[in-house]
């Protein structure tokens, strides 16, 4: 079955922890041709602050998803397209592997399955707040992680493989090696990227590139020149 992400070249990522520039919208980021909208972050993150970010995203035509720290912070909101539910690969508790997701299958039940998809991270900078809350080993080669990522294909079969970086750009031979081992699965890669040329260069091997710091950073100019990258790859 067709997922929505193989047609998706850009996510730009949103925490609801950080401020936006001054005089930048929410509406304005989402019309800056970004194929989808994901509001998710590390830490600080709430209900309440995930609520009025994906209302403001709400209002305006483009895919809109939650993705989730933690089970007390998912929302039943049918403005939303789906959920993307990380699961660390590398991580070091296995907590952030299985036992949050099946805490929140425990308090909520019958989940709607139906939009809920995992995303099979591979955490690679050990300073980054994902890497340090989830006990990440991120000692990997590129040998690693292209085993990772055919482990999270072909014995979970994951729809998605995410290479993060967050904070700092990656090793673009690690994101190769990333995307020569996966078939059937779409490649998302994140972290560092702050220009065009940056975003070409991951574009060039990932399917999807996820833009976050740079929305709250920089704004929405320098968004739209990692879309055109993106594209352009």
């Amino acid at each position: 079955m067709p997922t929505p992400w193989e047609d998706w070249n850009h996510i730009l990522k949103i925490d609801p922890d950080k401020e936006l520039p001054e005089g930048v919208t929410y509406g304005d980021l989402c019309a800056t041709g970004t194929d989808a909208i994901e509001v998710g972050g590390t830490m600080g993150i709430t209900a309440e602050n995930m609520s009025a970010v994906i209302d403001a995203c709400a209002e305006h035509d483009v895919s809109l998803y939650q993705e989730p720290s933690n089970p007390e912070v998912v929302l039943e909101d049918d403005a939303l397209d789906g959920y993307l539910i990380p699961t660390v690969f590398n991580a070091g508790s296995p907590f952030w592997i299985t036992e949050a997701h099946k805490e929140w299958v425990r308090l909520e039940g019958d989940l709607d399955w139906e939009r809920t998809t995992t995303e099979a991270y591979i955490v690679m900078n050990p300073e980054a707040d994902v890497a340090m809350l989830t006990e990440a080993d991120c000692d990997l080669g590129a040998d690693d992680v292209a085993a990772y990522a055919t482990v999270a294909e072909h014995m979970f079969g994951q729809e998605i493989v995410y290479v993060e970086y967050s904070g700092t750009l990656g090793d673009e031979s690690v994101v190769e090696a990333a995307a020569e081992a996966t078939d059937e699965s779409t490649l998302f890669y994140g972290g560092g990227i702050h220009d065009y040329d940056s975003a070409y260069s991951m574009a060039r091997h990932a399917d999807v590139v996820v833009v976050g710091d740079l929305a709250h950073d920089e704004g929405i100019e320098a968004v739209r020149e990692t879309v055109e990258a993106a594209n352009d790859a």
